[in-house]
Formats: C-alpha cells, structure tokens, sequence
C-alpha cells in the first residue's frame, strides 16, 4: 500500500528526471541549430561550385558527358553505400528506418554491395540483415569534427573509384523535415555522368557575361569537382547529426509529456491519500468529543 512518505518519493524523483529531460531538451535544441547554421551556409557554397562546374561546361561547349560502359577488371558491378548512422542513445527508430531503406534501396540495385557505415549501431543492424561492412568510421561529435571525416571518405571513396574497384558509390542519410521529423534520402556521389550534368541543368548562370577560367583546364575542372563531392559528403553528415537531435528533442518532448501526466496522477493520489488522512484525524477527534460529552 502505498503511503504519503512513498508518494512524496516518487514526486520527487519525477520532478528530477523532468529537469533532467529539460536539459537534455535545450542540448538538443541547440545541436539543431549550429547543425543547420552549417548546412545553410553550406548551401550557398554548394551553389557556387554548382555555377563553376555549369559555367565551365558552357565555356568548353560540354553539351553531353560520354559515359566509359567498360566493365571492372573483376567483371562485377560493385555499389559502395556511405551509410551515415548515430551512435547516441534516445534516438527512436533513427538507424532502424534508416537501414529499412538502404536494404530497399540497395535491393534495387544490381550487383555486388559494399557499405561504409558512420557508426557501430547502424553497421550492427546493417550485418543483422545480411550487409557486411568493409568501413567503419565514428559519428563526429561537433560541426569541426565533421571536415576530417568527410575528408578521409572522399580520400577513400575517390581511391577506389579511380582504381577500378568501384562502379558506383551512394550516400545515405537522415535528412530534416521539421524541427522534430526526419526523413531517410539517398544520393549518388560517384560518377560524375551525363545523368549528373542533367542534375546542375536546374541552376542558371545569374547574369549574361559567363566568366572565364584562369588558369589550366583540367585543374581548375578537377578543383570544382573536388569541391563538389566535399560539399555532398559535408552536407549528408550534417544533415544526418541534425536529424538525429531533431529525433531526440522529439523523444524528450514525449517524455516530457510523459514525466508531466505522471506527475499530475502522483500529486492527485498524493493529495487524496492526504486528504483521507486528514478526515481520518478529523473523524477521531470528533469521535473523542462525542465520547467526552456522553461521559459528562
């Protein structure tokens, strides 16, 4: 049977975690923000190779890129999948959904899989359905921590690519909806096709005087194009660390809620158990007095 002294506890100890939980709260909330403060400024930047990349092809009178249909050396397609997970508690279904649809997606596709997993919780529940990882790689804790990451993947990703081993490489992470939703995308990263070209056609040069390129051809091709890939790789992982406290501030929020009805049902059995404790002591006074003036 519970008591006042046992409900007193457990109101106590509610309204600890619900500070707890609002703490956690306001981190998330602002791990969302630097995360998209990132990948705004991103964006313009993404913008600009785009219009370098666009106004070189115009300049060089690149109306179609002939794609090389030569097989590997092992006679295989081989799909790499950069997989970007969290390795952090609190999350939901955020590396669940998300390897739901790289197994659909990659399903779709032929040929020999190889992914590269940013995170051990994604790789295990990637190994639990069949994919074996040939990378691993740790979820960057901060917005600075994310440029040495995305620069030993392009480094890697551009190795095996140039090397033969690799017909396509993909990208797949959590993308912000909302401040509290997320959705799973993909993006193929390499190579850098017809079917890309098509993609940059949306973006026009903002004025009519096309700039001229300084410099040697093919370096400043290969710099735009370094860029691009850098600027893909950034986004995807910034995207997928906002996405991951957009999830958790959604699970804080239920909790929250939860910790909040919690409360309201221990004060209400507090205030009755209180109450009938009180009308207990009430009633033996009165009983007392009863008692006294039949005495007298």
């Amino acid at each position: 049977m519970q008591t006042q002294e046992s409900l007193r506890r457990k109101l106590s100890g509610a309204e600890d975690l619900k500070s707890v939980v609002r703490t956690m709260k306001a981190v998330a909330a602002s791990n969302i923000g630097q995360y998209e403060t990132a990948v705004n400024s991103l964006g313009d930047y993404y913008r600009t190779v785009s219009l370098g990349i666009i106004a070189y092809f115009k300049q060089q009178n690149l109306v179609t890129i002939i794609e090389n249909k030569e097989t590997k050396r092992n006679n295989e397609k081989i799909i790499c999948a950069i997989v970007f997970g969290s390795d952090q508690g609190l999350v939901g279904q955020f590396n669940d959904s998300l390897v739901d649809f790289v197994s659909q997606s990659l399903q779709a596709l032929p040929g020999r899989k190889e992914i590269w997993a940013v995170g051990e919780r994604v790789q295990l529940l990637l190994s639990d359905i069949g994919y074996n990882t040939s990378k691993l790689y740790a979820v960057p804790g901060s917005v600075n921590a994310i440029t040495p990451l995305v620069q030993q993947i392009l480094a890697q990703s551009e190795e095996v690519f140039n090397n033969d081993k690799t017909n396509e490489i993909y990208i797949f992470h959590n993308q912000q909806k909302s401040a509290v939703n997320y959705i799973p995308t993909t993006q193929r990263l390499l190579p850098l096709d017809e079917m890309w070209r098509q993609s940059l056609t949306t973006l026009k040069w903002p004025t009519k005087l096309m700039p001229q390129v300084v410099g040697g051809i093919k370096p400043t091709l290969l710099s735009l194009i370094h860029a691009y890939l850098f600027t893909s790789l950034f986004k995807a992982c910034a995207e997928s660390l906002a996405s991951e406290n957009a999830s958790r501030l959604a699970a804080m929020q239920r909790a929250e809620k939860n910790i909040d009805e919690l409360l309201d049902e221990l004060s209400h059995k507090f205030h009755s158990l209180r109450q009938s404790s009180i009308d207990e002591e009430l009633f033996d006074v009165v009983s007392g007095f009863e008692v006294m003036k039949v005495d007298y």
